[in-house]
């Protein structure tokens, strides 16, 4: 049971991370209905921002990480700016070309400016602690607690703002929010930032327990995309849920199973909710 409870321990922690990067795709989803695949690329940015600020310019742990947010908070908007919304009236698939020609040359800028070696962040939390016999470092737990209070704090914002209301408006019914006057281009500007944002966060959290390297982004990537796909195409409730199913999943089948198969469970979990319920399982309403 001790090794039970371990796994139902490290599942929160990658489904945290899941979560968090899955957020940020499903918003973009919902307000533009694009797929972004350069979000994993702009993950692992947010991870190599927080090793340059700690190890180059002397920054504390926490303080790296909110320049990180917010460089990739406005990195995203510029995105959007330059390569997205001059697409907006093409066909669908220039844009997913567009973001598949990001994705290449963020990973190309990151194997520029800091090679291809693997490198760790070292975490200030590396402290052990163990409670009724499941041992956890101080920094998994931090993971967990961070993503909540993003998610909660996600949520607030989108439910008690006037802001985050046009946010849920343009994703629920996008020609609606024209008729009353919604600003669509700054909508999309705020939801790209915000998404990248997103990505920093949970680049940077989890950072300390994974190794950083150029092509980090593109497992996490294809997960998130299983997660909402799992959940639901723009339910962001469905984000959630699907990111620590997927945590759990990939935890209890590695110990169980054979944790050289891990990495598979999302893609089996794939063929079996496009066999059983292709709309996920928190699809939101045909609008």
């Amino acid at each position: 049971m001790e090794l039970f409870f371990q796994q139902i321990v490290n599942g929160l922690v990658l489904g945290s991370i899941y979560s968090l990067v899955a957020l940020g795709i499903t918003l973009i989803y919902g307000i533009m209905q694009l797929p972004n695949f350069a979000h994993g690329h702009l993950y692992m940015l947010g991870a190599y921002l927080t090793l340059w600020m700690m190890t180059i310019y002397g920054f504390r742990y926490w303080t790296a990480i909110l320049v990180s947010v917010a460089a990739l908070f406005l990195i995203g908007m510029l995105l959007e700016r330059l390569v997205f919304r001059p697409l907006h009236n093409a066909p669908h698939i220039n844009s997913m070309i567009a973001a598949v020609g990001v994705m290449l040359f963020l990973e190309a800028v990151a194997r520029k400016l800091w090679g291809s070696d693997y490198r760790r962040l070292d975490s200030p939390y590396g402290e052990v602690i163990s409670v009724f016999g499941v041992t956890i470092t101080q920094q998994r737990v931090i993971i967990i607690v961070a993503a909540i209070i993003l998610m909660i704090g996600l949520n607030l914002f989108l439910k008690r703002t006037v802001i985050g209301s046009t946010i849920e408006a343009m994703a629920q019914n996008r020609e609606g929010a024209f008729l009353v006057g919604i600003d669509a281009n700054k909508v999309s500007l705020l939801t790209f930032g915000i998404a990248a944002g997103l990505a920093a966060a949970a680049a940077s959290l989890a950072a300390p327990i994974n190794l950083v390297y150029p092509s980090m982004g593109a497992m996490v990537n294809l997960k998130a995309f299983v997660i909402i796909v799992l959940g639901g195409m723009g339910s962001i409730p469905g984000a959630v849920i699907g990111g620590y199913i997927l945590g759990l999943a990939e935890s209890i089948s590695g110990t169980y199973i054979n944790s050289e198969y891990k990495d598979l469970v999302a893609f089996v979990i794939l063929i079996l909710i496009l066999t059983v319920k292709p709309t996920g399982l928190f699809a939101k309403e045909a609008r």
